[in-house]
């Protein structure tokens, strides 16, 4: 099977679009043909966009995605293979399905093995498993071989009696082709590629993975297509988080093997939240995005994003300053929207703080002042946030971070304002990790070094900091809610015991605020949202 050409069509899908997926389809297929590919690969459920959820029981969802098919498949000549996904309806059941296109005509179709049902993957609702797992035998170009196709988990069936790619190649088939949407986690692309290196090393043949690249919801997709020769040589990369068709050569007479670019994790992330926060905008129709700059870094950090994601002349930063507020977040929140080059506007809350004191006195009396003051302060801010926004078409951003999202260390109608939770996956190490590396990346202070360098403080009261140490905190948390370690495990770690039942207790009894926060955009193996779901009472 000597000069093989193929083709990835690392797409960016948009769910229920079907004539904007269609033409974006097209666009990729008639530069396949135009380049002289002979196999051009698209991800799963490319037509209908992934994944679709309770969409697929809608009146004519699964007919349409039908349609578009066979219109694809009309433009399909006699000298290429086109591989694509879409939802097949068979006897009343529903299969995430891999169609071969070729010469104007459906060749054949198979259906997903491995229905992921754990995180964000809810598949077991809504399709049935393959019944069979056999190639697809395929005649064209005086080639004759067997595709052997399997989407997605069907590759990662390291925990399942059923070895997808094991059977295929007893069952014949000359190439594995892989139809993806796989999200973006930290260092999943090393594991992704690792699966396919170990299959085409296994098995000796050639290997050919295509994933989305674009983000639905809170859902960020991050490319990073592969394809080997059966030696195991890289014969084509795709991107990281960009949409693009890309061209490789399998089994050459002279193989070459590409090298896969190293990317710091630092550099990832960013570059996730950048599309996902770019996606989230364009997606929903909007263009222009306000937040509270307060001076501290995890505002700092979302404007960072933002400024990047949707242009700084679309962004609006607002500083809304109390008489708690230091010169210094004052000057640091200006700086910084200078350095982005920014919209920066400051509303004073003070007299609106005191309004509210003086029609609250008659009924708190002489009661002290307490968190219900400094919460008033948030609430304040957050109307404010969402007054600007509402008057002219825009979104508020959410600037709170996973560590305190999951101690509860926000403000329900406040600071947790917002349409999606730019760092809301990220801890507050990783907030500092990725804010230095957006220095070290612009070859300056873009984020103002004494931003990153001082103590972190809500300032809701005099000489306030915030009562955690995160390097021990925020360690213990994504223990907890990323890997769901026990308190036994983390005392044996040598986390102090104070702490960890501080932790837990707060996590547990601050449920119900998550579950009124806005979508988080997920960049770790458990965010905050649809893939985690806890009862909002429980005493465990």
């Amino acid at each position: 099977m000597k000069n093989l050409k193929i083709g990835l069509g690392q797409i960016n899908s948009i769910i229920g679009d079907f004539e904007g997926n269609f033409k974006i389809i097209s666009e990729y297929i008639k530069k396949a043909i135009e380049s002289e590919v002979e196999i051009m690969v698209f991800p799963e459920l490319t037509i209908s966009g992934y994944p679709p959820q309770d969409l697929i029981y809608r009146e004519n969802f699964v007919q349409k995605n039908r349609e578009y098919l066979n219109r694809i498949a009309g433009q399909i000549p006699n000298n290429i293979i086109v591989i694509i996904g879409f939802i097949d309806e068979k006897n009343g059941k529903l299969f995430n399905s891999a169609a071969v296109l070729h010469d104007k005509t459906i060749v054949d179709v198979r259906y997903k093995t491995l229905l992921p049902n754990y995180d964000v993957f809810d598949e077991k609702r809504y399709f049935t498993p393959a019944p069979e797992i056999r190639p697809i035998p395929v005649k064209f170009n005086n080639r004759e071989f067997n595709l052997g196709l399997q989407i997605c988990e069907d590759l990662w069936d390291g925990d399942s009696d059923i070895k997808i790619t094991d059977q295929l190649v007893e069952k014949g088939a000359d190439i594995i082709v892989n139809l993806s949407a796989s999200p973006f986690e930290k260092e999943k692309r090393n594991v992704r590629n690792q699966l396919v290196f170990d299959q085409v090393k296994k098995h000796r043949k050639p290997f050919i993975l295509v994933n989305y690249a674009g983000a639905q919801d809170e859902i960020i997709f991050d490319g990073n297509s592969i394809a080997c020769d059966g030696n195991g040589n890289v014969v084509c990369v795709g991107d990281e988080f960009k949409d693009s068709f890309y061209i490789g050569e399998l089994n050459t007479e002279n193989p070459k093997s590409l090298n896969i670019t190293k990317i710091p994790v630092e550099e990832s992330i960013f570059n996730a939240l950048v599309l996902g926060v770019r996606d989230y905008f364009a997606k929903t129709g909007f263009t222009k995005a306000v937040l509270g700059l307060s001076g501290g870094i995890d505002s700092a950090l979302v404007a960072a994003v933002a400024a990047k994601a949707l242009g700084a002349e679309n962004l609006t930063c607002i500083a809304m300053p109390s008489k708690y507020t230091s010169d210094m977040s004052n000057n640091d929140a200006k700086k910084l929207a200078e350095n982005l080059g920014t919209n920066f506007e400051v509303i004073a809350i003070e007299e609106l703080a005191l309004t509210f004191q003086k029609n609250l006195d008659s009924i708190f009396g002489n009661r002290e002042s307490d968190i219900t003051e400094e919460n008033i302060q948030s609430r304040i801010r957050g109307n404010l946030l969402m007054a600007v926004a509402n008057k002219f078409g825009s979104l508020v951003l959410n600037t709170g971070n996973k560590t305190e999202l999951a101690l509860g260390y926000c403000t329900m109608y406040g600071d947790m304002a917002g349409a999606v939770g730019v760092i809301a996956d990220l801890n507050k190490t990783e907030v500092y990790a990725v804010s230095k590396y957006i220095n070290t990346k612009a070859d300056k202070d873009l984020i103002p070094q004494r931003i990153i360098d001082r103590p972190p403080s809500a300032e809701l009261k005099s000489e306030q900091i915030d009562p955690f140490d995160y390097d021990i905190v925020s360690p213990i948390v994504d223990l907890i809610i990323n890997d769901g370690t026990s308190k036994e495990s983390l005392l044996k770690i040598g986390y102090p015991k104070d702490v960890i039942d501080d932790c837990m207790r707060r996590i547990r009894i601050n449920e119900y605020k998550r579950k009124q926060a806005p979508p988080a955009l997920k960049v770790s193996k458990k965010a905050f949202g649809i893939g985690r779901r806890y009862p909002i009472v429980n005493k465990y």
